[in-house]
């Protein structure tokens, strides 16, 4: 069996945001795991406009390519980690949009996070992001990646770009939530596929 394809979203779409060498940093971290085959997906790259389906995402009856595309990219997930930044005691619009865009492409699939922000290290966006995944049939792990005070933590006197350095605990709540991550992906998967009929 391959290894299960684990997404990692970065959430932030502003200019200068850390988010995303928070995220670079996971996802070398994933691959050094050696549990997963990672893939990183930047919203910002991404760039869905404000959800524009006429039709309900449980209905899969997407008229635009940017939602086909966005479909496709999901689909193949098994797993996901997002990373997101705190936007006042709750997780951001971009973040959301992407969310509502699809229904069954998340559905019985694990979720894990790495939030940054300040004194709580965003984590009240993450209390606030499992109330929308759980409604979307998702898993969100306890294992969590919390970094307060996130800035100091951004190398960004590099000359090829700012650079998350994280310290041990980081690193540790790292490894403890890819573990888990791994455990559900290899678990989750039989809901997702048909049941194949023994023959008599």
């Amino acid at each position: 069996m391959s290894k299960p394809r684990l997404q990692i979203i970065v959430g932030s779409t502003r200019p200068g945001r850390v988010g995303l060498p928070v995220a670079v940093w996971l996802h070398d971290r994933a691959a050094e795991h050696g549990g997963f085959d990672v893939e990183l997906v930047d919203l910002a790259v991404v760039n869905l406009p404000i959800f524009d389906e006429p039709h309900h995402p449980r209905l899969r009856h997407y008229v635009h390519p940017h939602t086909k595309d966005w479909s496709t990219t999901i689909e193949r997930g098994d797993a996901y980690v997002f990373v997101l930044p705190e936007y006042n005691y709750s997780f951001n619009a971009a973040t959301k949009n992407a969310l509502d865009y699809l229904h069954q492409e998340w559905q019985y699939k694990p979720v894990g996070f790495v939030s940054y922000g300040g004194l709580a290290g965003g984590t009240r966006a993450v209390q606030a992001i499992k109330q929308v995944v759980t409604t979307l049939k998702m898993v969100p792990i306890v294992e969590s990646v919390n970094v307060p005070f996130v800035a100091q933590f951004i190398d960004d006197k590099r000359a090829d770009g700012a650079r998350f350095v994280p310290n041990e605990t980081i690193e540790d709540a790292a490894t403890a939530m890819l573990d888990e991550l791994e455990k559900w992906a290899g678990q989750l998967r039989a809901l997702r596929e048909p049941a194949i009929d023994a023959v008599a």
